[in-house]
């Protein structure tokens, strides 16, 4: 059964669809909306599987982002003095001038693990979150 396409107009930077449009090349996309809607699909997947992140959970976020971004680096610090509770340590990197790298290691209920993550994710200025959980020790 054949879905109905749907139209929609995307904005952005350059460096970006640049980058994309690299990709779709070497992938082999037969144009730049396939590809888009290669990339939404694992959007969604990922969705899907951060949503069923339940339980004791141990794991880590790792986070590329701009600290010169007004706001940010405050944000990131009131996010986990927020999950303080879970947060069991995290390592900051200076990558270059304007970037830094961030792991946070947690360990509590898979809600809160995820709600960290979310949280990162919504913030302007951060390029890049991977949130990666596995049962605790006892548990494998």
């Amino acid at each position: 059964m054949e879905q109905e396409l749907m139209r929609i107009g995307v904005s952005l930077p350059d460096n970006l669809l640049t980058k994309f449009d690299g990709i779709i090349e070497k992938r082999g996309y037969s144009s730049r909306s396939e590809g888009i809607r290669d990339a939404i699909r694992s959007y969604i997947t990922y969705y899907e599987w951060m949503s069923d992140v339940k339980g004791k959970r141990v794991g880590t976020i790792t986070l590329i982002y701009e600290h010169t971004k007004r706001g940010l680096s405050n944000a990131l610090t009131d996010i986990q003095h927020e999950y303080s509770s879970i947060i069991k340590s995290s390592i900051h990197v200076h990558l270059d001038h304007d970037n830094c790298l961030e792991v946070i290691i947690l360990d509590g209920e898979g809600e809160d693990v995820k709600g960290v993550a979310e949280s990162i994710m919504s913030l302007k200025g951060v390029k890049y979150v991977k949130l990666n959980t596995a049962p605790p020790a006892e548990k494998i």
